[in-house]
């Protein structure tokens, strides 16, 4: 019972209805012209239909009334959009003639069942109905303020089915194309990777800077040695600032060139940041560097990072091998050190994930576990037929 009454209390029912009712408004205009030619607002909404904006207008129209819930979210089932080909514009064509001939049933149902509710009440109160049918065959008795609420019954009945198929025709003639649709997704699929690669590379550069700091700090307080302490302070800040300046980078991205994110060439700040912090790194690197294509670059330069970031964090001040080759036209990147007791435990982190991702999204592969004994970084990228 209550949710057959449920349409009724929801106001998107008013809302379709004022959609119905609207069309009706103005062919009463053109009748009061022309009575004569009933046809013409039938002919003219085909020929209107064609003008591109006209989609636009009755799409705005009816996401408003029709599906108010779905407005200006991505995924709205009425498109709000010009026609770009004329089968959009057919469409819309056809549209309107649907448009129409609903407008006409639920004009047609609203003036008459309220009429009808207008006569059945004063009947009831002992005046004349207004129509002859009525008079006849009801005359003047109370008994008819007992139907008065039937023909209301029936006309939102019919609103809410009006309501229904006006709507279900919107989405079919209105909705987006196909090719629209895919424009979207492929939109909405931007975002989405864009969205992600700024949180690993906010993860993985501001995440570094943190755990130097954090390292540095803890050295110094440790150390009770005011010079020491004074290197771990000019260290933190220079982190510090390295990590602003990424954060201000990553953050205006979007209109930024990729080529000056920081690369592989830059390596040296990574190793040096490490060592500051206590890390006893033992760096090598074979190969031309310069020849590593830039997106290659850029990505090995955050698998390092990241790589260096784990073994602070999790080990502290041990020693570090890092191994960068280019050779055989791939990019192998190379980081162990000792196992510790937390080392052990720290591959299920979303800096190991994302070094997995990384890897992947360039067609390599990546692996990070206890390798003989110490914990291994491993990343193989290649060079060429970049995916």
């Amino acid at each position: 019972m209550f949710s057959f009454l449920r349409p009724l209390t929801a106001p998107v029912t008013y809302t379709r209805w004022l959609h119905l009712l609207l069309p009706g408004a103005v062919v009463s205009v053109w009748l009061f012209i022309s009575m004569d030619t009933p046809w013409v607002p039938v002919v003219l909404a085909a020929l209107v239909g064609l003008i591109p904006g006209m989609r636009l207008a009755e799409g705005v129209q009816a996401q408003l009334l029709l599906t108010p819930e779905e407005r200006g979210t991505p995924e709205a089932t009425i498109s709000v959009a010009p026609s770009t080909s004329w089968s959009e514009r057919w469409r819309t064509s056809l549209w309107l003639e649907v448009r129409l001939v609903c407008a006409g049933l639920a004009g047609m149902a609203t003036v008459w069942l309220s009429a009808t509710t207008v006569d059945l009440i004063r009947s009831a109160a002992g005046s004349e109905p207004s129509t002859e049918w009525f008079a006849a065959g009801l005359g003047t008795h109370g008994w008819p303020a007992l139907l008065a609420p039937v023909p209301l019954v029936m006309l939102l009945a019919i609103i809410v089915g009006c309501g229904e198929l006006i709507t279900a025709a919107a989405r079919w003639l209105l909705g987006p194309t196909p090719r629209q649709r895919m424009t979207a997704l492929e939109e909405r699929t931007e975002q989405l990777l864009e969205r992600n690669r700024i949180a690993r590379e906010l993860h993985d550069s501001i995440g570094h800077a943190l755990t130097v700091a954090v390292v540095q700090a803890g050295a110094a307080r440790a150390a009770h040695d005011p010079d020491f302490t004074e290197r771990a302070l000019a260290a933190i800040e220079e982190t510090g600032r390295v990590a602003l300046d990424d954060l201000e980078r990553v953050l205006r991205e979007s209109g930024t060139p990729s080529g000056q994110r920081p690369s592989l060439s830059e390596a040296d700040r990574l190793l040096d940041s490490a060592r500051g912090s206590g890390a006893e790194v033992d760096a090598d690197v074979c190969g031309p560097l310069e020849q590593v294509p830039p997106s290659v670059s850029r990505e090995g330069y955050r698998i390092l990072q990241e790589a260096l970031t784990n073994v602070l964090r999790h080990s502290g001040s041990v020693a570090v091998r890092v191994r960068i080759t280019v050779a055989d036209g791939r990019l192998e990147l190379q980081v162990t050190n000792p196992l510790t007791g937390s080392s052990d435990t720290a591959g299920g982190g979303s800096g190991l994930r994302g070094i997995k991702e990384r890897a992947a999204l360039l067609g390599g592969s990546a692996k990070a576990g206890p390798h003989q004994g110490e914990w291994l970084v491993h990343a193989s990228l290649p060079l060429h037929h970049i995916r």
